[in-house]
């Protein structure tokens, strides 16, 4: 499928390339995803780039490769880097690097729009990828700085056993460890019976060996049986991280800095709400033609230092221009701590303070960091 507005001083042709996960046999199909996730992203942000590329004479275009596992991921990826310098990647972490990592890959322009791996922006960073897709790390810090700002200092844990599961919960211990947070207790959750009809009588008896605690984390990535934990658990506590109270890059109920307008825009050429892939992929766009506007160019080198550069902000819709840490590539940005109806808070939260950006308290801080592939 290509976009593509009329002939212009200016080319700016970028290829979307998206795998599709291997589907995971959950306990509940109540939430499917939708077959074009990330794609109505970048396809609206193709056209926000058109609507200021148009007075400049700026044409963009947009290439898109959507793949199912099993397929030619690295030869469409050789296809599209053979005419096409700017990617953008909705795949998994390993098929990133491999991406990355191809010699015909080196001087191009790869931002990865959904991949939220710790390591991603860590010790397997890339020189040419850039992060639009908030890290898990940033996700699950914002979630402890809620839990200091409410004084919940107990901590207990239900996790899952697929490797998603296991991901998020590392990066909650993590995040705890990092601001002096201890999770006393974990369980893993390896039922197979039917939750459905069962979960009232078998989660208060799973649940009664956890110690007493003021919130009860859940680390169910793959959305299979943390649906049931609320309100059936031994003891009466919220719950937070994959159910309850959730840390998303981006939800329906963010309304505040003209997010409603953002929503309003994307659910006329999607029929759906925005999911956080969305965004994702919509910020890696959007973020490539503000470069454009402010440097006048389409070279895949030229872009990317400017994004690295303090004159580069996208405005984002959550009240503060998000930039691109020097150190790893990763955007930073805040994230909004929400429920399935409102907005609770966004982090980073008051009273967390950083010497540079506050923004820079979620994830990994430049002192922290193992990635030396930005290292000049």
């Amino acid at each position: 499928m290509l976009w593509a507005g009329a002939a212009s001083a200016l080319d700016i042709d970028i290829s979307f390339i998206r795998m599709k996960p291997e589907p995971v046999a959950t306990l509940s199909n109540l939430d499917p995803i939708p077959e074009n996730l990330a794609i109505k992203g970048a396809e609206l942000a193709i056209k926000d780039n058109a609507t200021t590329g148009r007075f400049l004479k700026h044409n963009y275009s947009l290439e898109i490769h959507d793949l199912s596992v099993g397929d030619d991921l690295i030869g469409v990826t050789l296809d599209a880097l053979s005419d096409r310098r700017i990617l953008i990647a909705d795949v998994p972490a390993a098929e990133l690097l491999r991406i990355a990592d191809l010699p015909e890959a080196q001087g191009a322009l790869i931002i990865n729009a959904t991949a939220e791996d710790n390591i991603l922006r860590d010790s397997e960073c890339r020189a040419n990828v850039l992060h639009t897709a908030p890290s898990l790390a940033m996700r699950t810090d914002a979630m402890m700085q809620y839990f200091l700002f409410k004084r919940w200092t107990r901590l207990a844990m239900i996790e899952g056993t697929y490797p998603a599961d296991v991901a998020f919960a590392e990066s909650l211990r993590r995040s705890a460890t990092k601001f002096g947070l201890e999770i006393g207790s974990t369980k893993t959750w390896a039922f197979d019976a039917d939750m459905r009809r069962n979960a009232s009588a078998e989660v208060p008896l799973f649940t009664q060996e956890l110690r007493d605690h003021d919130v009860l984390l859940i680390a169910d990535a793959v959305d299979d049986f943390g649906r049931y934990i609320p309100f059936n658990t031994w003891l009466p506590r919220p719950t937070a991280g994959t159910e309850g109270i959730v840390p998303e890059v981006w939800a329906p109920v963010v309304e505040q800095w003209g997010a409603a307008q953002l929503h309003s825009r994307f659910q006329e050429i999607a029929e759906r709400d925005m999911e956080p892939e969305d965004y994702g992929a919509w910020a890696a766009i959007r973020a490539v033609g503000e470069a454009v506007t402010r440097t006048n160019q389409a070279d895949a080198a030229e872009l990317r230092r400017f994004l690295l550069s303090e004159d580069f902000g996208l405005g984002g819709f959550k009240g503060t221009p998000q930039t691109f840490r020097t150190w790893n590539g990763q955007m930073r940005q805040a994230v909004p701590l929400v429920t399935e109806r409102a907005l609770v808070m966004q982090a980073p939260l008051p009273g967390f303070m950083h010497q540079h950006n506050e923004l820079d308290t979620l994830g990994v801080d430049a002192p922290e960091s193992a990635c030396i592939a930005f290292e000049e």
